[in-house]
């Protein structure tokens, strides 16, 4: 579906939207606007990364924003992210996109106002408003972490908690490089100095870059932490058990010894012999009790 937001003889410049383009839509458009076939080409790749590129007369970009996907398996970039294709000129701007997104439409009402009034400054806040998306992405991932912090801290084991760890960590090492690969579009928008509007837009790039590295810094400890954990709990049971050997194993050897019938064992006609084995064997566990003790092993 194509759309025009902006006239030039009304608001100073062209501002196309299309909605799910079709081939045929873009190769009309690129024969409207002298678009090079091989940047038209890649409007169509779904997955493509972001990505800036300047031509002799226009700039083409790439940015990729945070959509709504509640699936807790979601981990590719397809599933989370959505892209949005800009070919950019003082005298026009194309977006390109498969899904709606209402930030575009609030857009509309600022073109040709004072504050909006050239395609640099509609592509300022375009970009502003895409990193805006990953707002809503970067609180729920924060309430996660705590979450699962919680769990590895302070809660019994009952929560398939790796596998939620994992996914979680997949989901913000993806909005992480995302952003990263976006810093080139950033370092062209904000060429100015002294511009307060460009320059708010890198400040929230910054800020998005840094919450999402302290996230998957975060992540990754509780993944360490966990796993030490498993590991110490492991460490326990075997203890556990070791004990329980080394207090068997003496116990075991008398009892085979007793066990064995040869004819001409002095105590099997002992009137005495079975409390003596009996009290042997306490004797036995005695000692290795106090051992142990002494040892601070128990």
């Amino acid at each position: 579906m194509q759309q025009q937001f902006a006239r030039r003889q009304e608001q100073g410049f062209d501002w196309i939207d299309i909605t799910g383009p079709s081939r045929e839509e873009l190769e009309q458009l690129a024969r409207q606007y002298h678009l090079h076939p091989a940047l038209v080409k890649d409007c169509l790749q779904p997955d493509h990364l972001p990505k800036y590129e300047r031509m002799e007369d226009y700039a083409f970009i790439i940015f990729r924003i945070r959509i709504d996907n509640d699936r807790p398996e979601a981990d590719t970039v397809q599933e989370l992210t959505d892209k949005i294709a800009i070919f950019h000129s003082p005298e026009f701007i194309v977006t390109l996109h498969q899904q709606e997104h209402g930030l575009l439409q609030g857009l509309q009402e600022l073109t040709g106002t004072e504050r909006c009034n050239t395609t640099a400054e509609l592509l300022n806040r375009m970009i502003y408003a895409c990193l805006g998306t990953y707002e809503a992405s970067l609180a729920k991932l924060s309430r996660l972490v705590d979450y699962y912090e919680e769990v590895v801290f302070l809660r019994p084991k009952k929560v398939p908690l790796l596998k939620g760890l994992y996914y979680l960590k997949r989901k913000i090492d993806l909005f992480k490089r995302t952003l990263i690969l976006s810093s080139e579009i950033i370092d062209v928008i904000d060429n100015q100095d002294g511009n307060v509007m460009t320059r708010d837009t890198r400040d929230e790039y910054e800020k998005l870059v840094h919450m999402f590295e302290v996230l998957s810094e975060n992540i990754h400890q509780l993944l360490n932490v966990y796993f030490s954990a498993s590991s110490q709990k492991t460490n326990d049971i075997i203890r556990v058990l070791t004990i329980f050997s080394v207090f068997f194993m003496p116990l075991t050897f008398i009892v085979g010894i007793y066990g064995m019938n040869f004819k001409y064992m002095p105590e099997l006609s002992w009137m005495a012999g079975y409390p003596f084995a009996m009290a042997l064997m306490a004797v036995v566990t005695l000692i290795i009790y106090a051992w142990f003790r002494r040892k601070k092993w128990l």
